[in-house]
């Protein structure tokens, strides 16, 4: 830890200043709510860290929010510190820290369709997989394919659907209909 912020209004110059890999974001700030303050955040700073946005899973909104702001992942605020330290080298890593159905609630909810992008058939199973909550590792085990090959077709994912991680790719997905809530 190299850090901490009071207030909402103090993350961005206090990132600026330490230039951490990653912030654990609440939502319930006080002069600048977490959402508003992971927007700006990511707006502003160059070369952001990744954001795991700190909430109770009850209120989906919260989440949905801060998914659609740009942040890697969340966590419950009842999470014990080992799955901190274990969600904090996750997103460290590139991997986005997803709880299927918490997605599929918040994409039942919020969906808006869009047309869909043109994905190759490995991408496809790919951004499925990803959907599922599987990491790089996990993929790659399941497709009988090298995690670099994974991170290739994760790369290409992000570029088609003008997504700036994971996160955003899954949501995407669930939006435009391309993946259904079971």
């Amino acid at each position: 830890m190299v850090g901490e912020a009071a207030t909402g209004a103090e993350v961005v110059p206090l990132v600026r200043n330490l230039r951490p890999d990653v912030v654990l974001m609440d939502v319930r700030m006080p002069e600048l709510d977490g959402l508003r303050a992971t927007r700006l955040l990511l707006d502003t700073v160059a070369d952001p860290p990744k954001v795991l946005v700190v909430t109770t899973f009850e209120n989906d909104e919260y989440v949905y929010e801060a998914l659609r702001a740009g942040a890697s992942g969340f966590l419950l605020k009842r999470a014990r510190p080992a799955e901190i330290l274990q969600a904090v080298r996750l997103v460290a890593s590139g991997d986005s820290l997803l709880f299927p159905a918490a997605i599929r609630s918040l994409a039942a909810r919020h969906g808006t369709p869009r047309p869909p992008h043109p994905l190759t058939g490995r991408e496809a199973e790919t951004l499925r997989l990803m959907a599922e909550g599987l990491s790089n590792a996990e993929i790659a085990g399941r497709m009988y394919v090298s995690p670099e090959t994974v991170k290739t077709h994760v790369g290409n994912i992000l570029a088609k659907l003008g997504a700036r991680d994971r996160t955003q790719a899954v949501i995407a997905a669930y939006e435009s209909g391309f993946v259904t809530p079971r």
